[in-house]
């Protein structure tokens, strides 16, 4: 389960954002998920929990923001919403396409005390 260690990252770089910006716990953390990112929502959820224990963020709240796949046929040039990497391009049926957004996972915004 590679969300273990995606949390594990999530954790570092809150607790150095707290060295630089002087914050000493974290309430909610939000988490833009791309749905080409290759992450499975629930199980970021369980491991967020798990990691965050005893952490800056514990008891943190976990809100996603989710974001749908954009990407461009480079045939017809077309852009359309995806939902997988291997969608054909609606407009011309060609693959691959040229993906524009939804890989992305990031820390959007945090809560901090």
């Amino acid at each position: 389960m590679h969300e273990m260690s995606l949390c594990e990252g999530v954790i570092q770089l809150i607790e150095q954002q707290a060295d630089e910006q002087d914050f000493n716990k974290v309430t909610t953390v939000w988490l833009e998920i791309g749905a080409l990112a290759g992450v499975e929502v629930e199980a970021m959820r369980f491991s967020f929990d798990a990691i965050a224990r005893n952490t800056i963020a514990d008891a943190a709240k976990l809100e996603i923001i989710h974001v749908q796949g954009h990407a461009a046929c480079p045939l017809c040039k077309q852009q359309t919403e995806v939902s997988a990497r291997f969608d054909l391009c609606p407009a011309c049926g060609h693959y691959p396409l040229n993906i524009l957004a939804g890989e992305e996972m990031r820390i959007k915004e945090l809560e901090v005390q």
